[in-house]
């Protein structure tokens, strides 16, 4: 029973060994590629080399633009003169810049602060006495909502 045994693996294992290579043969891709070609698939080499005769078309015709020209007739067109337009706004700055020169800036220090001023009167405000008011009002008292809470935390957590 043994040597039948033995016989039929060492079979097997000869019989995946002569066939596994033949099963495992890189493929032949030009051979692959040319039968595609021949069913009329799309031949990349072809298109790559239209795609790169078109970009050296584009590339020449880009070359050949006059811009200035371009720019001369759009402005005939009545197009946004941009140079004129950045002229002006340079000169907006100029007068901003002057306007701000003649700002008296102790003057608005002054202002503001009296506004601080008005801001530390509404700071003075006794909140412990608010607080007190609202709960003789029978509103949340929050700080015992926070001590309920924190038993209950320490409770589930032991």
């Amino acid at each position: 029973m043994k040597r039948i045994a033995f016989a039929l693996t060492a079979l097997t294992v000869a019989s995946i060994a002569v066939t596994a290579p033949a099963g495992y043969a890189a493929p032949d891709f030009d051979e692959l590629r040319q039968e595609n070609l021949d069913k009329d698939a799309v031949d990349f080499d072809e298109l790559r080399r239209e795609n790169l005769d078109k970009d050296a078309v584009e590339t020449v015709q880009v070359k050949a633009i006059d811009f200035d020209k371009l720019r001369r007739e759009n402005l005939d067109k009545d197009a946004v003169d941009f140079d004129e337009l950045r002229r002006e706004n340079l000169d907006k700055d100029a007068v901003y810049e002057v306007v701000a020169k003649g700002v008296d800036f102790d003057e608005l220090r002054r202002e503001n602060l009296d506004k601080d001023a008005a801001y530390e009167f509404v700071a003075a405000v006794d909140f412990d006495e608010l607080r007190r008011e609202n709960l003789d009002k029978d509103a949340v008292d929050f700080d015992e909502l926070r001590r309920e809470n924190l038993e209950k935390d320490a409770i589930a957590t032991v």
